[in-house]
């Protein structure tokens, strides 16, 4: 059975152990430096499984021994968002945060492949990269999947079918310069181009873009983590039952899409090594231009990073 460690127990680690829990997808170590949180967290989770039928272990704990010898490790620590803060605002209280947990987390589980969920995800998952010197392929980013699920449950809602009947994909940064792309979603195979209005689409795709936001100024405190914790835990499903899945996640990319040394969010294939294969999508001039600048403003937030 695989071993999943998650690092920070806070909403979105412990509801993603959650979901990996009752998934019964592997023995689950949820790990936080505030002690009694991950182990009051974990054990509250624990006595839920004879009511779900789950087979999952999970441990709560504030050390990395704990760790050891993971598959994968998912990394949701650090400072999350506050109304009117962007993530790139929160890159440097970051940096230090996540420098220290992917050098702990690799020292006891050199062989694991790394999923990183902390904003400013393309950034973090580019220091993890570095900091880690595990091949590209074993650390990847949470975001095309996430900002992909919102835009399809703005679509389901606009036209109000069932989600599980559509499907989109949006690429580029976990952030303002993401990019959507209406040609790529569909309902029941039928584009989206086709059912919705022009100003329809701009208005979903402007909401799919500011999506963390709204919820962010919506809670007042705290932020979202009900979908990216099921973001996040298919992730893990791809990974852990090898399932070769495509799905859109932020990569290193060397010279796919004309794009080298810098992380963003592209099509992938998941399975049991990570990464397997990137995927390159026949984009047109304008949209490649858009993950051209997408990109750039990564490679930007990148080159102000100060290690911790």
């Amino acid at each position: 059975m695989a071993k999943i460690s998650i690092i920070g127990a806070g909403n979105v680690g412990a509801s993603l152990a959650q979901r990996l829990v009752e998934k019964s997808l592997g023995d689950i170590v949820l790990l936080d430096i505030v002690d009694g949180l991950p182990q009051g967290k974990a054990l509250d989770i624990l006595q839920s499984t004879p009511i779900t039928g789950a087979s999952s272990r999970i441990t709560g704990t504030s050390s990395y021994q704990e760790t050891a010898n993971s598959d994968v490790v998912v990394i949701t620590s650090g400072a999350s968002r506050k109304p009117g803060m962007t993530r790139d605002e929160l890159l440097q209280t970051n940096v230090n945060i996540i420098t220290r947990v992917t050098r702990s987390a690799t020292e006891h589980s050199p062989g694991c492949i790394i999923i990183m969920v902390t904003n400013p995800v393309d950034a973090m998952t580019y220091l993890a990269l570095k900091v880690s010197g595990l091949a590209p392929s074993r650390v990847m980013g949470l975001s095309g999947v996430l900002d992909s699920a919102r835009f399809a449950s703005f679509i389901a809602a606009e036209l109000k079918v069932p989600a599980a009947e559509v499907s989109a994909w949006v690429l580029g940064e976990h952030g303002q310069s993401m990019v959507v792309i209406p040609r790529l979603a569909s309902v029941n195979g039928k584009p989206i181009t086709k059912l919705l209005s022009q100003e329809a689409i701009n208005r979903l795709a402007s909401r799919t873009v500011n999506g963390g936001a709204e919820i962010v100024g919506l809670l007042k405190a705290g932020s979202a983590f009900y979908a990216p914790s099921a973001a996040a835990a298919s992730m893990v499903e791809a990974i852990v039952l090898d399932k070769k899945e495509t799905m859109p996640c932020a990569a290193h990319l060397q010279g796919e899409y004309g794009i080298s040394d810098v992380v963003i969010g592209v099509p992938v294939r998941l399975g049991r090594e990570g990464i397997e294969q990137i995927v390159e999508l026949e984009l047109s001039q304008e949209e490649r231009a858009a993950l051209v600048n997408s990109a750039e403003a990564v490679r930007e937030l990148i080159s102000t990073m100060v290690p911790g």
